[in-house]
């Protein structure tokens, strides 16, 4: 009985999951479909990454800055190994690949690439890049608090944006990429938080 309720919610919420997707996906035009298309493309936003890697070495110093920019690769790496394996794991499709969802109007602007997406590493790495560069710059000597939070809040609404996007272009459900931003998240704080350690050790140990 048991095993059966569990199954009857998994499938009522895979269902909702479903409706939620199709509803997102379907607020499309031909700006939007560009616009998303954009957001998705990761190549496009190798700039960015470099910019705010330059930035942090410039705010904290060579020496601080490796020990950020390495924990944010880290973080990224461990955000798409992980994702590879949950894709496995769990086997579930992509809504492109999914015929319940492709059938009822799901609007593709992408390739449907690989056949299972739970959870969405686009979402992943995005999010965890944006936590843990945040909390990397925050390892300065002087914090300007306006900048920090202009940074802050800038590089989060991009990498929420670049989540969403997922749905936008038919490759994600609203629930991979809800995953993926929680499982980024948690990386980039834990990576995040061993980088901090690891720079006041090594204040510590040069006074």
């Amino acid at each position: 009985m048991e095993s059966i309720a569990g199954l009857t919610l998994w499938n009522h919420l895979e269902n909702m999951d479903r409706a939620a997707t199709l509803g997102i996906n379907s607020l499309h035009s031909t700006f939007t479909d560009m616009m998303w298309r954009v957001f998705s493309d990761k190549e496009i936003w190798y700039p960015l990454y470099l910019a705010v890697l330059i930035f942090l070495f410039i705010r904290l110093g060579w020496k601080k800055a490796l020990i950020v920019t390495i924990s944010c690769i880290l973080t990224i790496v461990a955000c798409d190994q992980f994702s590879n394996f949950t894709k496995e794991f769990f086997g579930r499709l992509r809504p492109c690949w999914d015929s319940l969802t492709a059938g009822r109007g799901l609007h593709l602007l992408e390739g449907r690439g690989n056949l299972h997406g739970f959870y969405s590493a686009h979402a992943a790495n995005a999010i965890g890049f944006a936590v843990c560069s945040t909390i990397g710059f925050k390892n300065a000597r002087k914090i300007n608090t306006t900048t920090h939070g202009t940074y802050k809040y800038s590089i989060l609404i991009w990498a929420l944006l670049v989540g969403i996007s997922r749905i936008f272009v038919g490759k994600h459900f609203l629930g991979d990429v809800l995953v993926g931003f929680i499982v980024g998240s948690l990386f980039a704080w834990a990576i995040a938080s061993l980088a901090r350690l690891t720079i006041r050790w090594m204040n510590l140990q040069q006074r």
